[in-house]
């Protein structure tokens, strides 16, 4: 009789890994946002190729509010919980990075700005959650065009939840594409007219890296809720091999059946599309120590208002 030793893909494994609730690796993780059945369906996700990072367009607050009767603060109130929740879901499934694009640059009505505003404060003053999941905070983006107070919360989230490392969040805030390839394009332009860098240096690798999302790599995965099918000046540059998945969903209804479909399109599809990226080429020293030098310029100068 022939025996079949246990191992990662048995039934006996997936079974008993569904029933404690967790990721075979995460016993940690608290997963009271999922079903049995989305657990298990989750966990049969996880013998599959899961994305290192997933990016999200949270879309549809405005029709959230007008379908269910509520103000758009309250529906921001609803999104940023659904957030947290998304968190569990990567968590579960091993993700290790998530981006979220939270405000955009272009014009909105100022009853919404003030109430995103406020809702993104009363979010990051509860650090207890985030500190719980393990999240490491990063914000990226035209940050100084914020009001004060907002940017020296920002701040101080980025500080205290730094030494987290189970999930980072990446939090675009007065974003969009078309600033953020201006303003690598001026730093590369300043680095050659002050001596530091040189016409050599110019490659694609150096624009990566003097993008805002650096050191991050770009999304595996982006999903947008709310049924529009555009990036939205999102990331232009990083989503150029992605998977993009777009739901008719809105983002405060979003629910893990939502999360799992788009994983499972990317699982199906990754092998067509992971062909398609260019391989990277090393930068040169010089190089190297102007890309540091922008990053840590552009942190100090966010730091600062912590203090």
């Amino acid at each position: 009789m022939t025996t079949i030793s246990t191992n990662k893909w048995s039934f006996d494994n997936l079974i008993k890994n569904v029933l404690c609730f967790t990721h075979p690796d995460k016993s940690w993780i608290p997963d009271i946002s999922m079903t049995w059945t989305q657990r298990f369906f989750a966990q049969v996700l996880t013998y599959g190729e899961i994305p290192k990072h997933v990016a999200f367009i949270m879309d549809g607050y405005r029709s959230y509010g007008e379908k269910n009767y509520i103000s758009v603060q309250e529906s921001y109130a609803k999104g940023f919980d659904k957030l947290v929740e998304t968190l569990q879901w990567c968590l579960h499934l091993g993700i290790k990075e998530v981006t979220v694009y939270a405000f955009s640059s272009h014009k909105q009505t100022q009853e919404e700005n003030d109430a995103l505003f406020e809702e993104l404060k009363t979010f990051l003053e509860e650090r207890d959650r985030l500190n719980e999941l393990g999240v490491c905070i990063n914000f990226f983006g035209s940050i100084k065009k914020s009001p004060d107070d907002l940017v020296k919360l920002f701040a101080k989230s980025m500080l205290i939840t730094k030494q987290n490392n189970k999930i980072s969040l990446n939090v675009a805030f007065s974003y969009t594409g078309h600033d953020e390839l201006t303003n690598a394009f001026n730093q590369i332009s300043n680095g050659i007219k002050n001596n530091d860098l040189e016409e050599s240096d110019l490659s694609v690798e150096i624009l990566d890296n003097c993008m805002y999302t650096y050191p991050s790599p770009p999304p595996d995965l982006l999903i947008r809720t709310s049924g529009e099918t555009r990036l939205s000046d999102f990331m232009l540059w990083q989503c150029s091999y992605s998977y993009i998945y777009f739901t008719p969903v809105l983002w405060p209804e979003f629910i893990a059946w939502d999360f799992m479909i788009p994983i499972f399109m990317y699982q199906k599809n990754v092998r067509a599309f992971m062909r398609y990226k260019l391989p990277t080429k090393r930068l040169s020293s010089r190089a190297e120590k102007f890309v540091e030098s922008v990053q840590q310029n552009r942190l100090n100068s966010l730091y600062t208002n912590a203090c």
